[in-house]
C-alpha cells in the first residue's frame, strides 16, 4: 500500500489495541483495513449493519476501502464468529454484533433490522436433520411495516 493510501485511513481509536487483540484471537491478521472497519462496526455498541451502509460510513469517516473489501471483511468476521449474518431476503443481508441466538424484526419501510428478545419466540416441531447432519441454528425474521 503506498503512502497516499495509508494516509487516507483515519487514526485508530483508543480501542485499537483491544480490537487488535480480538482480531488476533479470532485468527485474523489485524490489517489497517480490518481495524478501521472493526472500529466502525463495534465503536458504537450493538448494531445491525449492511455492507453498503458500512461502506458509506467508512467513506464518510475517511477510510479508503472498496465495497468488495467491506464484503470480504464482514464475511471474514462472520466466519471467525465475530458477527452473525441475518439474511432478510436474497438482496438484503445484515451483520449483527450480537452473536447469541436470537431472532429479528425486519422493518420493511425503514429497511432496518432490530432484535426480538430470545424468550419471545418458541420454536416447536422442527424436522429431523438429514442423516449425518445436525441443525446448527434457526433464524426467524419477522417482516413488519407501519400501519396506514
Amino acid at each position: 500500500m503506498d503512502q497516499l493510501q495509508k494516509s487516507s485511513f483515519r487514526q485508530p481509536s483508543s480501542r485499537g489495541p483491544c480490537l487488535t487483540a480480538v482480531l488476533r484471537m479470532a485468527g485474523l491478521r489485524p490489517t489497517r483495513q480490518r481495524l478501521a472497519l472493526a472500529d466502525l462496526i463495534y465503536g458504537n455498541g450493538h448494531r445491525h449493519v449492511s455492507a453498503e451502509a458500512l461502506h458509506a460510513e467508512a467513506d464518510q469517516s475517511g477510510v479508503a476501502v472498496s465495497l468488495a473489501t467491506v464484503y470480504n471483511t464482514l464475511r471474514q468476521f462472520k466466519d471467525a464468529g465475530l458477527l452473525r449474518e441475518v439474511t432478510v431476503d436474497a438482496a438484503r443481508t445484515y451483520f449483527d454484533t450480537d452473536t447469541s441466538d436470537h431472532h429479528h424484526f425486519y422493518i420493511e419501510d425503514e429497511d432496518r433490522v432490530i432484535d426480538i428478545p430470545s424468550n419471545e419466540i418458541v420454536i416447536q416441531g422442527l424436522p429431523d436433520a438429514p442423516k449425518g447432519m445436525k441443525i446448527s441454528h434457526v433464524d426467524v425474521v419477522v417482516r413488519v411495516r407501519r400501519e396506514n
